[in-house]
């Protein structure tokens, strides 16, 4: 079923109200509804630049500039994009100039402020968490700083990424080819005050979804590191420790039918030497023992449905990354072989086609959230035999040793990609059960405590939205 146009008549009060705006951005994002509830609304409403700190000051970009990228973290921030935000893993975000920041440091990220995107995409925002303070941003996402003495961060957060916050964000939206925002657009957006009690409660659910992210993402970023030590694996050099060009000699008898170089790159030949002083057996992905199945669906054509009564909800590949996945669309659950696509909890999927630097053949556990989605067709499945070894395999694929076994498989140039005969020969060290759930089980908890950030994070959401739409009662 395609999407339905969108008609609606406009009244021209309307226009006079929003600048005699004529594109359609203001009078169909639902803006004009949320207006006239919060309108009605008996409690106080402030501007948003009446409780962010500094005034006009507290909502802003980051500046415009030419950016000079570092590989050294010694030498590097992490630089976030407008995508970056939203996304679950922030461990391989490029490395801007520590020299560029000291210039710029208007750039750096705080902890408790609302991030939107205001650039393409409008209107998608992030809480940013203490493990993302000291980054850097672009300018492609907007910045609001709560003013701590007027108005609590975590409420501001939730009732900005609210059912009647975004509409509002995205109604100041101008542009036909890439959409923007400007900080002055949403200056004077609405902000009901709740009562103390409520905006108290919505903020301690705010913070607690992003202490228990924190945590969970930091026994991620770990995970890969236990279990090189825990099996004994020779530690790996960082890329940026790695001489360049990368040249490698390879005999005939050791071409085993591939011809690209990627394949018989230095880095995955030290690789395979390194991997046999694991202190285990050394078996492939494919092999009984890690995995019930191993699989990637054929492609298939999208019949899409109207509501989630029809068909469950649909994820991309690049929707499985990001730290809060919230399907816009859903396919129709009489779809062809749908329990192909449908995703379960504690298997692993990776991106299996893509640039070799970006989320290819990047992991991802899927947990509570994650379950029963229908997911596109070119992301492989892995299917563990229980939760502990789902986690140590993840762990594993996440590891330098995980990745640059996969992307070495990885054929062709202009967008890179894997198949099953290749995959299936990945080698992946296979310890005791014991030792597996030593390194496997934090990882799969930290994958559900994920989940479970999302669901507190919505609740808190929930509450302001229940809340106007009671009247503020």
């Amino acid at each position: 079923m395609g999407a339905a146009m969108k008609i609606k008549v406009i009244r021209s009060s309307w226009m006079e109200e929003e600048g005699r705006r004529l594109d359609c951005n203001p009078y169909l994002s639902g803006a004009f509804e949320a207006k006239v509830i919060l309108e009605k609304l008996s409690a106080k409403k402030q501007p948003l630049h009446e409780v962010t700190k500094g005034g006009l000051k507290g909502i802003f970009n980051g500046p415009r500039f030419s950016r000079n990228y570092v590989e050294d973290p010694e030498h590097g921030i992490p630089f976030l994009g407008s995508t970056d935000i939203l996304a679950a893993d922030l461990s391989n975000l490029t490395l801007l100039s520590k020299k560029q920041i000291a210039s710029h440091p208007e750039l750096l990220i705080d902890e408790g402020w609302t991030l939107i995107t205001c650039s393409g995409t409008i209107g998608r925002m992030a809480y940013s968490r203490s493990d993302m303070k000291g980054m850097a941003g672009s300018q492609h996402f907007m910045r609001v700083v709560a003013d701590n003495n007027k108005i609590l961060p975590g409420y501001l957060y939730a009732y900005l990424s609210s059912k009647f916050g975004v509409p509002l964000v995205i109604s100041g939206t101008y542009g036909s080819i890439i959409q923007s925002i400007e900080p002055h657009h949403i200056a004077d957006l609405p902000v009901p005050r709740l009562g103390a009690d409520i905006e108290q409660t919505v903020h301690e659910l705010i913070t607690a979804a992003s202490i228990k992210r924190t945590k969970a993402l930091n026994i991620l970023y770990e995970s890969d590191k236990i279990l090189e030590n825990k099996i004994q694996l020779p530690r790996l050099p960082d890329l940026h420790e790695i001489s360049k060009p990368l040249v490698a000699g390879v005999s005939s008898s050791s071409l085993r039918m591939r011809f690209d170089g990627a394949f018989h790159s230095p880095l995955a030949l030290e690789v395979e030497k390194a991997i046999t002083k694991a202190n285990c057996d050394i078996l492939t992905l494919a092999h009984r023992s890690v995995t019930q199945n191993l699989f990637k669906p054929n492609i298939f054509k999208r019949q899409w449905v109207e509501s989630e009564n029809y068909g469950p909800a649909f994820v991309s590949g690049n929707d499985i990354y990001r730290m809060s996945p919230s399907p816009e669309r859903f396919v129709s659950k009489k779809s062809k072989d749908i329990e192909t696509y449908l995703l379960k909890k504690g298997w692993i999927v990776f991106q299996a086609a893509g640039q070799l630097n970006g989320i290819f053949g990047w992991p991802i556990l899927v947990n509570s959230h994650l379950d029963g989605m229908f997911c596109a067709d070119d992301v492989f499945r892995l299917v563990p035999h229980n939760q502990s070894d789902a986690g140590y395999i993840y762990a594993y694929l996440r590891s330098n040793y995980g990745q640059r076994l996969l992307k070495r498989q990885a054929y062709g140039y202009s967008i890179p990609r894997v198949v099953y005969e290749h995959v299936e020969q990945v080698l992946i060290p296979w310890p005791d059960e014991k030792t597996r759930q030593s390194i496997g089980q934090p990882v799969f908890n930290a994958w559900e405590d994920l989940s479970k950030a999302i669901q507190i994070e919505a609740q808190a959401v929930k509450i302001v939205e229940s809340t106007i739409d009671k009247g503020g009662d």
